[in-house]
């Protein structure tokens, strides 16, 4: 069986608890890393104020990954810098 790369990154506080409580599904990060579907991502909890990791942390697998380089065939480079992105989590309307 394979081993699934892990990847740790800092997390600060109001984001990691998003994603701790569920609320948050996804998460932006600067693509200076190789990642793929099926790694785990471990969000570390860092408290910029303090600059220390305050030890908690989440595992979550990665599912899906946009790289927003492919979608400068999509839209101009004017577009991009006027309006920038939205990143839009879809959840099932019940």
């Amino acid at each position: 069986m394979k081993k699934l790369k892990k990847i740790k990154k800092k997390a600060w506080p109001e984001l990691f608890e998003k994603v701790l409580s569920g609320k948050k599904k996804f998460d932006i990060r600067l693509a200076d890393f190789d990642i793929k579907e099926g790694n785990i991502l471990i969000l570390e909890e860092y408290n910029p104020k303090t600059k220390q990791y305050t030890g908690r942390i989440i595992k979550k697998k990665v599912g899906y990954i946009l790289s927003t380089k492919s979608m400068e065939k999509m839209y101009s480079k004017k577009e991009i810098e006027k309006y920038g992105f939205n990143i839009i989590q879809l959840e099932d309307d019940k």
